[in-house]
C-alpha cells in the first residue's frame, strides 16, 4: 500500500490512511512519501544554500510536531518515544544539510529527508491505535538502487534480498513496516532518488520484492480517468486497464502514476489498484494482465505539454546508425528524457521538455561539426497520447483520429505510431492541443462509462 503527499499531509488525512490500513485483511506493506509541500521545500533549500539553516529546521520541526500532537496525546509514553526518534532524525537531519555539497549525491541526501518524518509519524499512529507497526527507512529496509544522482532506478534482485531480510520477518510477527518512498541506496549506502513522484515506484519494488498479491496506490484522485478533467469535464473513471494502456497514460501525460511503476509489478503479475485515499469507499482503476476488450476505437486521451522538437540534419543519417547511436549516447550523459524520435533520410527528431532545450543543445555541440549540417528546434509542442483496444490491427484507426485533429485546426508535427499496440501518440502545437483533446474525447469517448 502506498500514499503519497496529500494522503498524509495533515493530522486528519493521517487518522484516515491508517484506518485504511488496519481495516485492509491480510498482511500490509505501507509506503510513504513526505507531506506534501515538503520535498519542495526542501528543494528550495538545496538550491537555496544562504538560508539561516537554523530557522529552516525549526520550520520544519513545527510543522511535522505540529500535526504529530493532533494524532498522539503529548506527554504519555508513546510521545516521548516517537519524540525522541523525531529528535535522532532531525539532527541526521541537519548532519544532511551541512554535509558537503560537492558530494554528487548531496541533493538526494537532503531532499529525501522528508518521508523520514511521514513514515515515523504514520507508524506511531498505528500504535497508539493498538497495532504493531515499525518505521523502516529504505535502507533499514534493503531498498538498492543504481543510477545517476536524482534518477536512480531499483536494483530489484539485490532488493528482494534485503527485504527478505529485513521485512518479511516483521510481517509473520503481526508487525506493519512503514518504509519511506521515494529512494534507494547506493552501493556506498547513500540515498539515490528516484526522480520526483518516485515514491509510486518505490511501492511497486516493494511489491516486487516481497511477491505482494496487490499493490495499491492511495492518491488523491479516483483512479485514470478517460481524459484530463480540467480539460474535459465530462471525464470519466476507468475501471479497468491492463499494464499496457496504464503504462502508455502515465508515461505520456496522465498524472495519476509515476510512469516506472507499472514495469516492477507488471514482470511478476502483480495486480495494481489506483484508489482514492479521501473517498475509501470507491473501488478505484484495477490494472492487471488480463482484460476483456471493448472494441472501443479510444478509452482515454491524456497529453503532456511544455515540449520541444530538437531537430538534427546530417547527410544520409540514416545510413549512418553510428552517428545516431552517438546522439543519443551524448542526450542520456545529462539524463534527458527522450519522449518520441522520428527519422528520415537526412534528419533524426527529438522529442524533450522545453526545461532540458538547453542543456542538450549544449551536448549536441559537442559533436564534431562535419557530423551535424544543421540543428533545429521548434518549441512549445504538445504530445497527444490516444489509447485504445488493439489499435494497430485496426484499419483506418489513424485516419479517424488525424481527421479530427485536421477538424480541430491543428498540424500535426511529428507522429508515433507502431511502437506500442495500445497507443497512437502524436504532436501538435500547443495552442491546439485542448482543441483536440475535446474533439476525440467527444467523438470516441462521450460520457459513457468506461
Amino acid at each position: 500500500m502506498k500514499f503519497g503527499g496529500t494522503s498524509v499531509g495533515s493530522a486528519e488525512a493521517l487518522k484516515r490512511v491508517a484506518n485504511i490500513v488496519v481495516n485492509t485483511e491480510g498482511d500490509k506493506v505501507v509506503v510513504v512519501s513526505a507531506m506534501s509541500g515538503v520535498t519542495n521545500f526542501l528543494v528550495a533549500l538545496v538550491d537555496e544554500p544562504s538560508s539561516d539553516i537554523s530557522v529552516v529546521l525549526e520550520s520544519f520541526r513545527h510543522k511535522h510536531l505540529a500535526e504529530a500532537r493532533q494524532i498522539m496525546d503529548e506527554g504519555s509514553p508513546l510521545y516521548e518515544e516517537f519524540l525522541a526518534e523525531f529528535d535522532r532524525r532531525m539532527k541526521a537531519m541537519e548532519d544532511s544539510i551541512n554535509s558537503d555539497r560537492s558530494n554528487p549525491y548531496y541533493r538526494d541526501l537532503v531532499v529525501s529527508q522528508g518521508e523520514r518524518f511521514s513514515s515515523l509519524m504514520l507508524s506511531f499512529l498505528l500504535k497508539s491505535m493498538g497495532h504493531k507497526s515499525t518505521a523502516l527507512t529504505s535502507e533499514d529496509a534493503g531498498i538498492y538502487a543504481v543510477g545517476n544522482p536524482m534518477s536512480g532506478s531499483a536494483d530489484l534482485s539485490r532488493t528482494s534480498l534485503g527485504m527478505t531480510l529485513n521485512v518479511k520477518p516483521l510481517l509473520s510477527e503481526g508487525i506493519i513496516p512503514i518504509i519511506t518512498g521515494f529512494y534507494g541506496m547506493n552501493d556506498d549506502g547513500a540515498p539515490l532518488t528516484f526522480g520526483r513522484g518516485g515514491s509510486d515506484y518505490s511501492a511497486a519494488v516493494v511489491a516486487n520484492a516481497i511477491d505482494a498479491n496487490m499493490l495499491e496506490i492511495w492518491t488523491d484522485v479516483d483512479g485514470f480517468m478517460s481524459s484530463d478533467p480540467r480539460i474535459i469535464p465530462g471525464a470519466v473513471k476507468i475501471d479497468e486497464m491492463n499494464f499496457g494502456e496504464a503504462a502508455e497514460l502515465a508515461y505520456f501525460g496522465a498524472k495519476v502514476l509515476h510512469p516506472r511503476t507499472i514495469e516492477p509489478v507488471r514482470v511478476k503479475h502483480i495486480p495494481l489498484k489506483v484508489r482514492n485515499s479521501f473517498k475509501p469507499e470507491e473501488p478505484g482503476t484495477l490494472i492487471h494482465h488480463l482484460r476483456k476488450p471493448k472494441g472501443d476505437l479510444l478509452r482515454s486521451v491524456a497529453t503532456k505539454t511544455d515540449l520541444s522538437i530538437i531537430t538534427i540534419s546530417s547527410a544520409e543519417i540514416a545510413y549512418r546508425p553510428a552517428m545516431v547511436a552517438k546522439i543519443v549516447e551524448k542526450i542520456a550523459e545529462i539524463d534527458v528524457i527522450i519522449y518520441s524520435i522520428s527519422t528520415s533520410l537526412s534528419t533524426v527528431a527529438f522529442l524533450v521538455h522545453n526545461t532540458d532545450v538547453k542543456d542538450t543543445l549544449r551536448q549536441l555541440n559537442g559533436l564534431s561539426g562535419a557530423d551535424i549540417e544543421r540543428i533545429d528546434v521548434k518549441n512549445n509542442v504538445a504530445l497527444v497520447c490516444a489509447v485504445g483496444d488493439n489499435l494497430l490491427s485496426k484499419c483506418g484507426v489513424s485516419g479517424d483520429i488525424f481527421g479530427a485533429v485536421k477538424e480541430a485546426g491543428a498540424n500535426v508535427e511529428m507522429i508515433s505510431e507502431g511502437a506500442s499496440e495500445v497507443s497512437l501518440n502524436f504532436v501538435v502545437p500547443m495552442g491546439k492541443v485542448v482543441d483536440v483533446v475535446r474533439l476525440l474525447h467527444d467523438r470516441y469517448i462521450g460520457v459513457s462509462q468506461r
